[in-house]
């Protein structure tokens, strides 16, 4: 049965529509320039405002020049929670102490094994692993090859560059940005950035793209 749309046609829609593609009814995307064309034989059946009556929706869009376009996206289609899917790679692992909110994206190889929570419109890469007790917020992103000891708390919005590593207990605020292939042994504050090994202060992230 086709009832799902993906919101978005940019890389990580298309990654997720490579294992929708059985109940994919197409993408919607305000490009206009995508409107009426096929990305990887998927239609782009119109804008994000034009969700057909009773379909499934997963808002895969996101970046981390601006980690809160997900959060606003979802904001103005402002549906319920059991109009989104929950979308898992069939080659993820999920344990049965874990919880995935709605609206959620697991991709190829994800690991979450035990009692690890993990919020709505969360968008989770390749290759990552969260680790017992994770606590993961809603709008997260976690790029591919991430991965978090045990017991990590991640705020809401953050985005975690790929290959980032963080110790076990620690906490990343609402809306930071953790570099690619920094290893975080201290507690992140909101709103910053930090990279390196071991990861430092950068800067803060924009007020602009950091709010949903």
């Amino acid at each position: 049965m086709r009832d799902l749309v993906i919101i978005g046609a940019g890389g990580f829609a298309r990654e997720t529509a490579q294992f929708a593609r059985e109940r994919l009814l197409g993408f919607l995307d305000d490009d206009p320039a995508k409107r009426g064309t096929n990305v990887d034989g998927v239609p782009v059946l119109g804008g994000t405002k034009e969700v057909p009556p009773g379909a499934q929706v997963v808002v895969c869009v996101g970046s981390p020049r601006d980690n809160g376009v997900r959060a606003r996206l979802a904001g103005r289609l402002d549906l319920p929670p059991e109009r989104y899917a929950t979308l898992v790679h069939p080659t993820a692992w999920v344990s049965a102490s874990s919880r995935v909110g709605p609206g959620s994206v697991l991709l190829a190889q994800v690991v979450l094994t035990a009692s690890v929570r993990v919020g709505a419109h969360v968008a989770i890469m390749p290759h990552v692993t969260l680790t017992h007790d994770d606590v993961v917020a809603d709008f997260v992103t976690i790029a591919s090859g991430v991965r978090l000891a045990g017991g990590v708390h991640v705020g809401r919005g953050a985005y975690l560059g790929s290959g980032a590593l963080v110790r076990e207990g620690r906490t990343i605020g609402p809306g930071a940005l953790v570099g690619m292939g920094a290893v975080v042994t201290r507690d992140v504050p909101a709103g910053e950035v930090w990279a390196g090994n071991p990861a430092r202060y950068l800067r803060h992230v924009s007020e602009e793209h950091r709010h949903g």
